[in-house]
């Protein structure tokens, strides 16, 4: 059987479907670390960590925000079930720079029934948005 050329690219978060493209590479944030997916890769089930997840297809590369879930790699493709993601030109930046703001508020003056790994994942996640969003601003 002759290796795949392409993967067939699938990223659903909880409430869409954010990419169903045909794409030549992607580099996906593992619970353990990023992992990078070329045609023929061997097939594994992957925990997603939170990251930036980008996808290339000829020459122009995307970016998304990909925070936790599943990745399902086949030899011709690759599944994402993320619990959230979005596309680097649909990040509100003002919005994450304000989560931020809070968030680092939040863990600078801990309160007894603060919880502290929930303002730990909202400042982690407004901190990728802001690097996602600024690959959207260079290529465009």
């Amino acid at each position: 059987m002759a290796i795949p050329t392409q993967l067939r690219l699938q990223v659903v978060s909880a409430d869409k479907a954010l990419v169903n493209e045909t794409v030549d590479e992607v580099e996906i944030p593992g619970a353990d670390g990023y992992f990078g997916v070329l045609p023929g890769h061997t097939p594994l089930l992957a925990l997603l960590g939170a990251g930036e997840m980008w996808y290339r297809r000829g020459t122009t590369t995307h970016h998304l925000l990909i925070a936790f879930g599943f990745a399902e790699v086949q030899p011709d493709a690759v599944t994402i079930l993320a619990q959230t993601a979005e596309k680097a030109d649909e990040i509100d930046v003002a919005r994450a720079e304000a989560a931020k703001r809070r968030a680092e508020e939040r863990l600078a003056k801990p309160t007894i029934d603060m919880d502290f790994e929930r303002a730990r994942l909202a400042l982690l996640k407004s901190l990728i948005r802001l690097q996602v969003a600024s690959r959207a601003r260079i290529r465009a």
